[in-house]
């Protein structure tokens, strides 16, 4: 039996969300559209603690580096750990959470995006799946990251790659989609 109207993409669509996340996320909106975006660039310390606030694990705040206009939706669903860096305009678009390990660097521009929908469903629903960033990794201007992705510790992604599968420890990788190209050396020390 044929349905009475034509169907539409997102016919049905609900949120996902219970009625306090919509309001802790509505609070945490005005709190980073303000006191967050406004603070002094060398202030990474009190955006880290406006992050905690609101629910993210940093276990080191001295140690961890955020821009006020790097954009975060879910604090909650984020985990810094030391030395890890989130750079200028990145949007951290966590539906899932999103880690990023010891020394992780995301360089400006960047989208972690740890959420799509199912377009195989009339009403679309959330498919959302977390992101790990492991250890000393460093992702390069403008890359996207889709969900579900992990990136092996010491990886190297070079600029406006698009990663939508999973990457491997100490290579470096680039393009569209992101793939290994060869492996990274352990960095070295120069003594100067």
């Amino acid at each position: 039996m044929l349905p009475a109207t034509k169907p539409y993409i997102g016919e049905g669509c609900v949120t996902p969300y219970p009625m306090r996340d919509v309001i802790w996320r509505t609070l945490w909106s005005l709190v980073q559209a303000t006191l967050f975006r406004w603070s002094p660039r060398p202030w990474h310390r009190f955006r880290v603690e406006l992050l905690r606030w609101f629910g993210a694990t940093i276990p080191e705040p001295d140690k961890v580096v955020i821009f006020p206009t790097a954009t975060v939706v879910f604090p909650w669903k984020l985990t810094l750990h030391a030395r890890a860096m989130i750079a200028p305009n990145v949007r951290v678009y966590n539906l899932a959470p999103i880690t990023l390990h010891y020394g992780a660097n995301v360089s400006q521009n960047t989208h972690l995006c740890a959420g799509t929908h199912d377009f195989l469903r009339w009403d679309m629903p959330l498919v959302a799946q977390p992101i790990v960033i492991g250890e000393n990794v460093w992702i390069g201007a403008d890359v996207f990251v889709g969900p579900g992705v992990t990136i092996g510790e010491l990886c190297v992604v070079g600029a406006r790659a698009v990663v939508v599968r999973d990457l491997p420890p100490r290579k470096i990788c680039v393009g569209h989609p992101c793939r290994p190209i060869k492996d990274r050396a352990l960095p070295r020390y120069d003594k100067s």
